[in-house]
């Protein structure tokens, strides 16, 4: 049984588009006390990479897999922003979790071990509770 190939969707990126994202990320790298090499793992750049894009007009490109980080990441911000309160909400990502999909490290460090179907599976885990489901 084949199923129907579903059109692919793609996103003509910006340069605002892009800018947006950078300076979102690079607010909430500052709000979680990210380093400089965690934050630029996180966002999948070279730390020399990042040192550029977080600087107003940077014109460099981003890749659909950056993009997408940035994008899953703000999701998380926000989830974490609605769901906890001070402080918890700013230091969540970045203290131990014993929580099913961090077996006691840092929500940080898996993220950027398992890339972006981990960052993925974080925000549909927050998400979730969010919601209650």
């Amino acid at each position: 049984m084949h199923s129907a190939a579903k059109p692919r969707q793609t996103v003509t990126q910006t340069p605002d588009m892009n800018a947006v994202a950078l300076k979102a990320y690079g607010r909430i790298a500052s709000a979680w006390g990210l380093s400089l090499k965690e934050a630029a793992a996180l966002a999948d750049m070279s730390e020399s990479t990042w040192k550029r894009a977080k600087k107003p007009g940077f014109t460099g490109d981003l890749t659909k897999d950056q993009l997408l980080r940035l994008s899953a990441v703000v999701g998380i911000f926000k989830s974490l922003e609605l769901y906890f309160s001070e402080p918890v909400a700013r230091l969540w990502f970045t203290q131990p979790n014993t929580g099913p999909l961090f077996d006691g490290s840092r929500p940080v460090d898996s993220a950027i071990d398992g890339g972006l179907p981990h960052i993925l599976n974080i925000r549909t885990y927050l998400d979730a509770l969010r919601g209650g489901l």
